[in-house]
């Protein structure tokens, strides 16, 4: 335990006075309540969840406003917290293509059986201040939203392709097995799909966009097409074993992304489109889609492709994706390291004093 900060516990806690204080900002503010956070800053709860591995907004929330809006550090409460929590079991299976759609978007198809629904997006705002919301009071939008009842059949694009036999199938492992519990055990390589999937969705958004980018610039050369992507509240269940039968918990929004991807086909596969899949808690589109995409090149081996850039390294990814722990890594480095440092200090100084005996020497010599 480094104990070299002076003053010790005293001034360790003086620090977590001044976070507060930090935390409060300006007292003639009207502080942030949790259901504010909650309610205005639904993306930023989500990615929380997603990070933390917990849907609860309510918490997702009051880690927001607890680590004054730091999305790593909030994440990290989230998981710290989670360990707390007794384990029941796991959940049935969720069946997004039940899913009450609130956003549905397709680029492959036009006129998407079932329709195309826009939803709430940014995707077609100009990037331009809205300096009304600066004003204080609510801020009232300039049209009333429409109401239009939805087609009851929305299916999902990969399954159309499917029903044409033009997209690669998807079925359970045999004996269909227990998903991988990612918070209990450790990852060992090579990793499965559940394995893969699990870790990507907990993974940093930042880092997944990058890697997604990657792929489709310069490392991967991999255009894929947004197959569909939708947003929507999907109902939870849990199966007791004294039951015996599955019971509704609640419902929970989840956001789906399954991107539609070439393949030339192999000896034992012919021509098809694969699939790359993307799912996330809350309202998180970039983080389902760079899953998805991340995804996709992951399956390399199971296609007998060759694993050239960084995206299809299974252990790069999925080692590097974690923000919790490459924060804690990275930030390590702000501990004490006197002994470390001492030690290599007085080596750089042996060996100046080495060269410049040696130089000394060689001059000697020559004159």
């Amino acid at each position: 335990m480094y104990v070299a900060v002076k003053g010790g516990e005293a001034a360790i806690l003086a620090t977590h006075d001044l976070i507060a204080e930090e935390r409060r900002g300006d007292v003639s503010v009207p502080e942030l309540s949790v259901a504010q956070i909650r309610e205005q800053m639904q993306l930023s709860v989500a990615r929380v969840m997603n990070e933390g591995s917990l849907y609860d907004e309510d918490l997702g929330a009051l880690a927001l406003k607890q680590t004054q809006g730091d999305l790593i550090e909030a994440a990290f409460l989230m998981r710290a917290y989670r360990t707390t929590l007794p384990r029941f079991g796991s959940s049935v299976p969720v069946d997004t293509a039940s899913m009450a759609i609130r956003r549905r978007i397709s680029a492959t198809y036009k006129d998407l059986p079932g329709g195309q629904v826009l939803g709430p997006t940014y995707d077609y705002t100009h990037r331009l201040f809205d300096f009304a919301l600066m004003a204080n009071g609510e801020h009232s939008p300039e049209a009333k939203i429409a109401e239009h009842a939805l087609d009851a059949a929305m299916p999902r694009v990969p399954d159309i392709l499917g029903d044409e036999g033009l997209m690669e199938a998807e079925v359970p492992p045999v004996g269909d097995p227990r998903p991988f519990d990612l918070t209990r055990d450790p990852v060992e390589f090579p990793a499965d799909r559940d394995v893969r999937l699990q870790t990507l969705s907990r993974g940093d958004e930042g880092f997944l966009l990058g890697l997604a980018y990657s792929v489709q610039r310069g490392f991967g050369g991999n255009h894929p097409f947004a197959g569909e992507i939708r947003l929507g509240e999907v109902a939870v269940s849990f199966a007791p074993e004294e039951l015996g039968f599955a019971i509704e918990l609640g419902d929970i929004t989840l956001t789906e992304c399954q991107m539609v991807n070439q393949f030339k086909g192999s000896i034992d596969q012919p021509p098809q489109f694969t699939r790359g899949y993307g799912i996330a808690f809350g309202h998180a589109e970039r983080k389902a889609m760079s899953m998805a995409i991340i995804d996709r090149s992951l399956k390399a081996r199971d296609f007998g492709e060759a694993s050239e850039y960084p995206a299809q390294q299974e252990e790069f990814v999925l080692y590097h994706c974690d923000n919790v722990e490459a924060s804690g890594f990275v930030e390590h480095l702000k501990l004490p390291h006197y002994v470390d440092f001492q030690g290599e200090l007085e080596l750089l100084r042996k060996i100046r004093r080495e060269q410049e005996e040696r130089l000394a020497e060689r001059k000697e010599a020559a004159e």
